[in-house]
Order: C-alpha cells, then structure tokens, then sequence
C-alpha cells in the first residue's frame, strides 16, 4: 500500500506544490523553523508579508537572540497567538548559547529547544535537514483519515492510532521520506481540504477509503470551531496592537479605550502580563518585555 501512496502524492506535488519562500534553499534551516513557527493555526497568506520582514530584519538565530522579547512580540503583527513570537525567541536565545548560533540537525536537539514540541522538532528536521520523520499536521492528518482510516475528520487531537499510521506510511529512504511529508501536507492544505475538498484532482482518489465509502460526514465528537469576535483573545489582540505600535510605556488609560467591559479587559490584560506577553511597570504603565 505505502509505494501505491507515496509515488502519486510525490509527483502531483512536484507538479503542484507551492513556490514558497520557507521551501528554497536559501531559506535554510532557520528560515525552516521561522515558517513552522507562523504557520501554526494561521494561513499562508497571512504569514508570508510577516516571514519576509522578520527574516530581513534577523536573518540569523543571533540576530533576534540579541533583541529584546517585545521586539519579537512587536514584529509578530496580527498573527495572533503571539505566545509563539516569545518561544521562538527563546528558542534563538538557546540555539545560540547552545549550538554556536545553528539551528541543530538532531532531531532530540531540537525538541529540547524550548517552545518547541514534537510536530516543529519533526518539521524542521525533515524539511531542512532531509531527515526521515513522521511530520504529522492538520492537513496530513486529514489525508490520512480520509484515504486510509475512512473517514472524514480526524480526532480532534492528535492519537496514538494516527502517529503509529504515519510511521507505517512513512517510506524507508530519507531523501523520499522527507518529499513525502512535504507532499501529503501540500495535499491536505490545497486539495483535501476541511471544506470544499476537490477530490476530482486528487492523486488518491482511486485509493481513498473514504470517497469509496461515499464520504460518510463525519459521525465523532463536534469539531472545535474558532470563534473570535467577544472572545479574551480578541480583546488580547487589541491590548497587544496600542502596545506594539507604542515607541514608550503606555498608560492604564490608554489600554481602558479598546475594550469597553472592565472585567473582560482586565482579566485578557491579567493573562497578557501573566504569559510574559506584557510587562506591568510600578507607576502604572504597560510595556512589551524587555527581558
């Protein structure tokens, strides 16, 4: 079954796949890891424009190790889940102390970065080292349910059922392995998509357990929606955007104008200062951490 995957998937990516600028070679390992970054929960497009500055502003895990965590708060934008902009500057500040300023090749080096976690050690081993890992998103383990497990969604998080899948489909040799991981997240994200999949252009069709079932609508527990608007992170979102685009400490007051019910803000200000996102300074100002 594994060669009746790989090879199609393989060739309708090299057909298909996205120029993209975290996959050419000049990106290297530590363009690699930016990207897995940004990419988590948030869209390509949304994430290209914000790449391409950090990238020109701290082309080097040193670059953005010598800067202040705000700095990397503020370069975040409106990614959102900005948690992720001071874990990967926590994980420059280690590459640096402890590799000598290169992101490491080793896959158990890696995961000891810190915010970094199973699926980015996996990621950037494969995608910029060539290593042979299960890399296993979203989009791969929507493909995988569908083309082999039947069904329409996968498990709301991921299980051990999935990652025992991955490596039995992962294919022996490094060099294919790591095209393949590529490739079935390419395909998950541009064709077997969560809505709208087009399964007339995809390369499993003939081999997908779940159109020859009929594509059965999914049957588990209800997917997690994002919502937004009226949400804590909505009103962090905004905190977060008066303090980035401040040059100085910004007043109490200052914040009080984004968010008109008190309780909400102060509890969204209290997680902000808490997750080391905002820092509280004693005459009552609010700043991105320096430290």
């Amino acid at each position: 079954m594994d060669e009746q995957f790989h090879s199609p998937v393989i060739a309708w990516f090299e057909a298909n796949a996205r120029d993209l600028p975290w996959r050419r070679e000049d990106a290297g390992p530590w363009g690699v890891m930016v990207s897995e970054f940004m990419l988590q929960q948030t869209p390509v497009s949304r994430v290209l424009p914000v790449y391409e500055q950090w990238l020109a502003r701290w082309p080097r895990p040193a670059d953005l190790a010598k800067e202040a965590p705000g700095e990397a708060v503020r370069a975040w934008g409106r990614l959102g889940y900005p948690r992720r902009a001071l874990r990967l500057h926590g994980a420059a500040v280690a590459i640096t102390e402890r590799h000598g300023g290169d992101v490491p090749a080793q896959h158990a080096q890696l995961l000891a970065l810190p915010g970094i976690g199973e699926y980015t050690a996996a990621a950037v081993a494969s995608f910029a080292y060539g290593q042979r890992h299960a890399v296993l998103d979203t989009n791969v383990r929507r493909v995988f349910a569908r083309s082999v497990t039947g069904v329409q969604y996968p498990p709301n998080a991921t299980t051990a059922a999935e990652r025992k899948l991955a490596r039995a489909l992962l294919p022996a040799d490094e060099q294919t392995a790591s095209r393949w991981a590529a490739a079935s997240m390419e395909l998950g994200a541009l064709v077997c998509s969560a809505k709208n999949e087009n399964c007339a252009r995809c390369p499993l069709a003939a081999q997908c357990a779940w159109l020859a079932a009929g594509k059965p609508a999914h049957e588990g527990p209800a997917r997690r929606g994002q919502t937004y608007a009226g949400t804590d992170r909505q009103v962090r979102g905004k905190l977060l955007a008066v303090l980035r685009e401040a040059v100085s400490p910004v007043p109490q007051s200052a914040l009080d104008r984004v968010w008109d019910e008190p309780v909400q803000r102060a509890r969204a200000l209290d997680g902000l200062v808490s997750d080391g996102l905002v820092e509280p300074l004693p005459d009552g100002h609010y700043r991105l951490p320096l430290t």
